[in-house]
């Protein structure tokens, strides 16, 4: 649906949550719900512009939770979008895509990650530079026939964790796949990718 469609338009189609238009510096695109530590509705998104963004939502209708509700800046990047926050031992860890996906062979897709205490920010990656001025720790990059990674995903299951993304496999013309591997955290809480699904 167009981003400058009428609201009316939008409710009919289940409910106007957060739109930009031409004249906004943010960019209402890859939307990712999180619940913070009390119960609370988070909706991030964004892409490219003035970065990611974060407003509450009411977990009663899943809409904004007031229509001027503060929208928090999360992280930004010459290119960045696809956000995706997960809440794993007290923190909250903010997974964002920089470079361009899309493109097979020559996308340039990685994921990067940065983790704060509060859900809303600040975001530092491991070095502690802050992710809204340009931090932010790779975390899954395109390796060999793996090309370019994004759209994080994680789910836990009976105590083991799982990461999900698409990615392009050179081996096959390339191919869109998706790919879900094994996730552990490391000493020091950092999120860590395994190498397959075993």
């Amino acid at each position: 649906m167009d981003i400058d469609a009428p609201a009316a338009e939008l409710d009919e189609a289940g409910g106007l949550v957060v739109k930009s238009t031409s004249q906004d510096d943010f960019n209402t695109i890859d939307p990712a719900i999180a619940r913070d530590a009390s119960g609370g509705l988070w909706l991030s998104f964004g892409s490219f512009w003035s970065g990611i963004k974060l407003i509450e939502l009411d977990p009663k209708t899943g809409k904004r939770i007031a229509p001027d509700s503060p929208m928090y800046s999360l992280a930004h990047h010459s290119s960045i979008e696809a956000p995706f926050i997960y809440l794993h031992d007290g923190q909250y860890y903010l997974f964002v895509n920089w470079g361009y996906c899309c493109r097979g062979a020559n996308s340039t897709y990685e994921i990067r990650v940065g983790r704060s205490a509060k859900i809303t920010g600040p975001y530092l990656d491991k070095d502690g530079r802050d992710l809204l001025v340009g931090g932010g720790t790779k975390f899954l990059g395109t390796d060999g026939a793996f090309i370019g990674p994004g759209h994080a995903g994680i789910i836990e299951d009976n105590g083991k964790f799982w990461f999900g993304c698409h990615f392009y496999d050179g081996t096959s013309n390339p191919r869109g796949t998706y790919a879900v591997r094994v996730l552990t955290w490391d000493a020091q809480g950092w999120p860590v990718i395994g190498m397959g699904h075993d």
